[in-house]
């Protein structure tokens, strides 16, 4: 690991380093402690009552910036159960004393609802109370996930302290075959660095001008599962056009930055993953899945979350699934990352599509990732999740078993009863 250099000539920085040092007094580099301001704060319902006890009880504080600080109803939405719902009430109340937005059930999930509201933008840091806050790394803001006094302490005082993180560089080359998508791309790149590969360090993805903003989120979304601090994906593309102006000429990283690991993904060698239980880099080619499970049953089909429940994804899925049913004895959840896509797709008419294939549409939100509500798993149960966590009981009974895919095979899953790729189901002769 190297620090700053003790000479007055300073020496190229990573995106990490290089945003950390805007947001802070003083050029920093990786090893260094930096304290920066935070641009918005990000607190989700599982634990906002802790975070309110650290800001009344432990601090005696209230926002220094209300504007920068937003609560998200979205992890257990609609409440499950007495307690839940006391919990939401209090953020609620606690949302109209002090000012802060509010964001509440049925809006859609944290990471989802803050893009769209342009709460995230281009060279800020954003702090959340979830860890997949390095989502926000799509638009090339620094984004990491904290735990609820260090959420507090930043809310309080607009400001917090952490170790500029080492960075890592993967860079993609090529181009994707049809059929093969960011989620194929992000579990390939956890398989590469492994589960611990990138334990407090910067993932810095460089992609040219490939990748929607929504595709660079589910990269960005991932990368904690490598134990990233932060994943950051330089700006390009869609992001150019959208962001525009907002986007600082310095926010890109220097030629010849210091990274601890650099790999190459050529993205024309890829073909569709998975990740089999019960561990995220635990991934396979799923064409060599198919045939090794092909006896094996799946229970149930999730299709949503922070990673894969944007339209496209929505798009995606429903392209296998028109004219189709799912299978019997499977179950199809699908559920929109925020009200915005609920809308997109019904005015495009992508949830009738899905609907009459027999998914069941929940309210925007996390739903069972987490395995608190709206379909955990039983015992012995398998389910093909477009989620980004496979661990022993994360969707429900620790004996349930886990596979995440992308939303096109999610889809082909839910309409075989078994895992399999789209071209499986769109060889097949469509029902009348």
């Amino acid at each position: 690991m190297m620090g700053r250099m003790t000479n007055s000539t300073p020496r190229p920085q990573t995106m990490a380093e290089k945003i950390l040092s805007r947001r802070g007094t003083k050029t920093v580099y990786a090893g260094d402690l930096a304290v920066v301001e935070v641009d918005q704060v990000m607190v989700v319902d599982s634990i906002a009552q802790s975070f309110i006890q650290r800001m009344q009880q432990d601090l005696g504080a209230t926002p220094k910036y209300p504007e920068r600080v937003s609560i998200v109803i979205d992890h257990v939405a609609p409440a499950s159960t007495v307690s839940v719902a006391q919990a939401q009430k209090e953020a609620r109340e606690y949302a109209a004393q002090t000012g802060v937005r509010l964001f509440d059930v049925g809006r859609g999930i944290c990471h989802q609802v803050l893009m769209e509201e342009g709460l995230a933008r281009p060279g800020w840091i954003v702090l959340g109370s979830d860890s997949h806050s390095t989502t926000y790394g799509a638009v090339a803001a620094f984004g990491s996930g904290m735990g609820a006094t260090d959420i507090a302490l930043a809310a309080a005082s607009g400001k917090t302290w952490l170790k500029v993180p080492d960075s890592v560089k993967v860079t993609f080359t090529g181009d994707l075959r049809p059929g093969v998508t960011a989620k194929d791309v992000a579990l390939e790149m956890i398989r590469r660095l492994g589960a611990d590969g990138a334990t407090y360090q910067s993932i810095e993805m460089h992609a040219g001008d490939r990748f929607t903003r929504g595709e660079r989120m589910t990269l960005a979304n991932l990368c904690v599962e490598a134990g990233a601090k932060a994943g950051l994906v330089v700006p390009g593309g869609e992001i150019l056009t959208a962001y525009g102006y907002d986007i600082p000429d310095w926010v890109y990283p220097d030629d010849g930055a210091t990274y601890v690991q650099s790999i190459e993904i050529d993205l024309g060698t890829l073909n569709p993953r998975m990740s089999a239980p019960s561990e995220v880099d635990n991934v396979f080619d799923v064409a060599q899945l198919r045939e090794d499970l092909r006896d094996v049953h799946v229970d149930q089909v999730f299709i949503g979350t922070c990673t894969n429940g944007r339209i496209e994804d929505l798009h995606a899925a429903a392209d296998v699934l028109r004219g189709r049913r799912v299978a019997p004895g499977t179950r199809l959840l699908v559920i929109p990352a925020s009200s915005q896509v609920m809308e997109d797709a019904m005015a495009d008419g992508t949830l009738l599509t899905l609907q009459r294939a027999g998914a069941v549409l929940g309210t925007p939100g996390c739903g069972p990732c987490m395995g608190r509500h709206q379909g955990v798993l039983a015992p012995g149960e398998v389910c093909v999740s477009t989620s980004n966590r496979n661990f022993i009981g994360r969707m429900g009974d620790k004996d349930a078993r886990i596979y995440l895919a992308s939303p096109a095979v999610a889809a082909a899953t839910a309409v075989m009863g078994r895992v399999a790729l789209p071209e499986d189901v769109l060889n097949t002769k469509v029902s009348a």
